[in-house]
């Protein structure tokens, strides 16, 4: 094999790992990370207590939990029935009940008119 036979193979090669690379960052960029399914919000009796994050839960801030998401993630919920959306951020963990994505604190809730429903389908959008 020549010279400029190894030398056009090791360009295609490192033009291809280079391709490879690219498409793989591109596949796993989660910055504008979108899910859809069911929110719902914590009880009063979680008042006070202690989240996963370590800060005592407080229903008047605008708060969530969510499975996976690291904490202090800001995302908007939306509820795409309503319109209506909330940007709260993750300091907990939860919920584990199939189906639902997120729990919100209650003035999160109350902003996304869930209240009286207790349960309504939202997209999250992480925001950062």
């Amino acid at each position: 094999m020549g010279t400029r036979t190894r030398l056009m193979l090791t360009c295609c090669l490192a033009g291809l790992l280079a391709l490879g690379t690219a498409a793989n960052v591109n596949a796993h960029d989660t910055s504008a990370e979108t899910q859809q399914g069911y929110a719902s919000f914590y009880a009063d009796k979680f008042q006070g207590r202690t989240t996963a994050s370590g800060v005592p839960f407080d229903q008047n801030r605008l708060t969530a939990a969510h499975r996976h998401l690291p904490f202090g993630t800001e995302v908007v919920v939306e509820r795409p029935d309503t319109g209506q959306e909330v940007t709260v951020v993750i300091n907990d963990r939860g919920p584990f009940v199939r189906g639902r994505i997120i729990d919100l604190s209650k003035r999160a809730a109350r902003k996304l008119g869930l209240i009286n429903r207790g349960v309504a389908p939202v997209i999250i959008t992480q925001v950062n």
